[in-house]
């Protein structure tokens, strides 16, 4: 028989070594080198000198285990279990606490996730009631699934969802309060008839960009293929040219006259 059949045979006044190591789920030769260590000694031996663990050992063995899943290194889970106390509660209720603390950072990440898949999916974190009264009358919950159907699998509503999932109904109500302000303006410089490509235009244009900015990055060569799309979709036409008649293709003219300024061909330009 070899020295590890002999370690996991069972003996009297004790578990054998192989069957301590599979009651606790760690390896016999981890016990073998805590033992080594002095961290878990076995309290008893065989006639053949091999290892015997009480149910104190055992329950030591558990305790180095609890220890190790809270971060200590084994030089300090020695020194906290060898500790003199008066009260062999004290350590157990103190390990139970930090138990406590780290389900509760587990359960907060657990939650954050599951914001994620939902906004992955939801586009929004809100109801369809909490949509319209924040984003308007006008609004229309459907357009999130049809955004999702369309652009779903793309790396912009995978940060867009990553950004919605941390955000409150108040958040959501300061963005709709911003584009509103934008339209606003937008909607008073085509009715002033600002020249795309003057400083005015130009600083809106950026304005406008930094909306989109709100859901995902977007480069200038990105808002020039907005510009496009706003035209040549009759629902962006429709909504914008309500708000002002013609706003939608003076829009995009503003777009495409910032992004050259800044060295963008518009009639080139791709979704990178």
């Amino acid at each position: 028989m070899t020295d590890n059949a002999m370690d996991d045979a069972a003996g009297p006044g004790g578990m054998a070594v192989g069957a301590a190591a599979s009651h606790a789920g760690v390896t016999v030769r981890t016990l073998h080198h805590w033992d080594a260590i002095g961290l878990v000694r076995p309290s008893g031996r065989t006639a053949g000198g091999y290892r015997l663990y009480s149910a104190a050992d055992v329950a030591r063995i558990h305790r180095v285990l609890i220890y190790r899943e809270l971060g200590l290194s084994l030089d300090d889970i020695g020194g906290l279990l060898d500790a003199p106390t008066t009260d062999m509660t004290v350590p157990l209720r103190q390990q139970r606490a930090q138990l406590l603390d780290r389900i509760s950072r587990l359960q907060t990440m657990v939650d954050a996730v599951d914001r994620l898949i939902e906004a992955a999916g939801a586009g929004i974190l809100l109801s369809a009631e909490e949509q319209v009264a924040i984003f308007g009358q006008s609004w229309k919950p459907s357009w999130l699934a049809d955004a999702r159907d369309r652009w779903g699998d793309t790396a912009q509503w995978a940060q867009s969802a990553e950004r919605a999932a941390g955000r409150t109904s108040e958040d959501w109500q300061q963005i709709a309060d911003n584009i509103a302000t934008l339209e606003s303006d937008l909607a008073a410089a085509k009715r002033a008839d600002v020249r795309p490509g003057s400083a005015e235009a130009n600083a809106l244009a950026e304005r406008h960009r930094a909306s989109i900015g709100e859901y995902f990055d977007c480069t200038h060569s990105m808002q020039v293929c907005l510009g496009r799309r706003y035209a040549a979709d009759p629902g962006f036409t429709a909504y914008y040219d309500a708000i002002e008649p013609g706003m939608t293709a003076w829009l995009r003219d503003i777009i495409d006259a910032n992004a050259r300024d800044r060295g963008i061909d518009p009639d080139s330009a791709t979704w990178s």
